[in-house]
């Protein structure tokens, strides 16, 4: 999130039973979550009563342009219809950066998740991992001329090596900070959203 200058506003969207959102809270972020499961909503809210939570679909956010400052996802990408449609989503409402953490198809967990134990999990098994090259060329697609800069790192790697980040992308999960300029609204349009 440093990587995000003057970030105060967040939302995490495929926040499930909220144990990310209450991180960020704890960050010192103003952080909204959001999930398209009525279960993991109502689940994050009972866990942390203070913060708000909201049932809505990544595809088509509730929030107006430039509503936050970052729009965060923690492997949720990998598991949606159109994770094109949802980055253009989260560029649209997102005032100065994205932040996704994906789970890596190059990595021993990749892997696993295609060929081992976990390709049979109810879960695991349905994710659509991604490579570093993917999740930047999808990025960069979505933000378009609003792209300003992209960082990305690898890290949680097996048996004790958690706290390891790697300079290539082999670790169980990659994380990509694309950092946006602020977004370009007709001025008839900013007149109408002002109002709401």
């Amino acid at each position: 999130m440093e990587r995000v200058p003057k970030a105060r506003t967040v939302l995490e969207v495929g926040s499930g039973t909220g144990h990310f959102t209450d991180c960020l809270a704890e960050s010192g972020f103003e952080v909204i979550g959001l999930d398209r499961a009525p279960a993991m909503v109502q689940e994050a809210k009972r866990r942390f009563p203070s913060l708000p939570f909201l049932l809505g679909d990544a595809h088509r956010l509730p929030f107006r342009t430039g509503a936050v400052d970052v729009v965060v996802f923690i492997t949720t990408l990998e598991f949606l219809e159109s994770a094109a449609t949802a980055l253009r989503e989260a560029v649209r409402v997102a005032h100065r950066g994205i932040v996704a953490i994906v789970l890596n198809r190059h990595s021993i967990g990749g892997l696993s998740r295609r060929f081992g134990p976990q390709s049979r999990g109810a879960l695991l098994g349905q994710a659509r991992d991604y490579s570093l090259s993917r999740l930047r060329r999808e990025l960069r697609e979505a933000a378009g001329d609003r792209l300003d800069a992209l960082e990305w790192s690898s890290t949680l790697f097996p048996d004790g090596f958690w706290n390891c980040v790697a300079p290539i992308p082999i670790g169980n999960v990659v994380g990509l900070v694309g950092e946006l300029s602020t977004p370009k609204i007709p001025i008839e349009f900013a007149a109408r959203q002002a109002i709401y």
